[in-house]
């Protein structure tokens, strides 16, 4: 039986057209055959409590791999859409929150902007999310230009999909150890029901995730099948880094907006509203919002609340956990599987 999702307006819009009996039995069917092809997929948990499944030769969560055939199968974004795009851990909530106040900032000051009360998950939720209740939403009744997000890689998207990517990647070296610490808030929380739980060993982690074992991996495949797109249609495909943003977060901010379609005014660039939404959609204040330190935001269930998921944000911050081997490994890999490519990340200190 289809669960009714708790999204805000405008994405409630998405569950609420009519809809006859046929609709709902076709619905019900289309999901129960993505449950039953799902269930025949061998489950790894060496990454518990985020078990995975082999998906295309990608590692997502069994309970999103039914979501994420439905993508495959029913997102169909206007051209004047916009779909963000990241790795897991490397910047998802800034780049939503700053898509989202860019795209609407004629709408809402910056003191009484929506993000100052709701979760950027809530302004712009998961694809994986919305297909994930037995029922395919209806998009085509949301307004356009209309933000969604997503993991997924891009061999993983529709075929036919046609609207605009902004996708965002991060050092694999920071992208890993972001990880990890988020599964060992993961087992915290579910050691509470389990005692048996015990801490994710950080060299066990490393060495699966240097194997392209890890949430949403292999990282290096899926940061190249984006690469290559954008390299292929610069005009659909924004592929940005995290560290440069960070590095100077105004420039790509008007980047940004030019590549969504609204780029910045003359007159909006005297009066400052550039660096006011950069300031809006930092990393440090959006973890001081109240809406972004408890559940009651959350649109998906989740064991832990939003705050969980702002952890430093810092470039470099690898240097405090990863050993000098573990360094050459990594840059190792990534230069085997994408310097041939023309993509880097250049290595850097933590910031203090």
């Amino acid at each position: 039986m289809a669960i009714q999702p708790n999204y805000a307006p405008p994405f409630s819009q998405c569950f609420l057209s009519p809809r006859t009996q046929e609709d709902i039995e076709r619905d019900e069917q289309i999901y129960n055959s993505y449950e039953k092809l799902s269930s025949q997929l061998p489950i790894l948990d060496d990454w518990y409590p985020l078990t995975l499944q082999n998906y295309q030769s990608f590692w997502i969560h069994p309970s999103q791999v039914p979501s994420c055939m439905a993508v495959q199968s029913h997102f169909n974004p206007r051209p004047s859409d916009i779909l963000i795009v990241t790795n897991p851990k490397s910047g998802t909530t800034w780049l939503r929150a700053l898509s989202y106040a860019t795209l609407h900032r004629h709408s809402f000051s910056i003191s009484d902007h929506p993000l100052l009360t709701t979760t950027p998950e809530q302004c712009v939720p998961f694809l994986e999310g919305l297909f994930n209740y037995h029922t395919i939403p209806n998009i085509s009744v949301l307004p356009s230009p209309t933000i969604f997000s997503t993991h997924l890689a891009f061999s993983l998207l529709p075929q036919s999909l046609d609207c605009r990517i902004v996708f965002l990647c991060r050092d694999p070296k920071d992208t890993f150890v972001s990880l990890w610490h988020l599964v060992q808030r993961l087992r915290i929380s579910s050691s509470t029901e389990d005692k048996s739980i015990v801490e994710l060993d950080f060299n066990k982690a490393f060495q699966l995730f240097s194997q392209g074992i890890s949430p949403r991996g292999p990282f290096w495949d899926h940061v190249l099948g984006y690469w290559k797109e954008s390299k292929r249609r610069p005009e659909k495909v924004l592929f940005l880094k995290y560290e440069e943003m960070m590095e100077d977060p105004v420039s790509h901010l008007r980047k940004l907006a030019e590549f969504m379609g609204c780029p910045f005014s003359m007159e909006e660039e005297r009066d400052g509203v550039v660096e006011d939404i950069v300031k809006l959609c930092s990393f440090d204040n959006l973890r001081e919002l109240e809406v972004n330190k408890d559940n009651k935001g959350s649109v998906e269930s989740r064991r832990l609340p939003p705050s969980s998921f702002f952890r430093k944000g810092k470039v470099g911050d690898w240097v405090n956990y990863l050993s000098m081997e573990m360094v050459e490994k990594l840059d190792a890999i990534t230069k085997e599987k994408l310097h041939g490519f023309g993509l880097s990340f250049e290595s850097s200190a933590a910031v203090p």
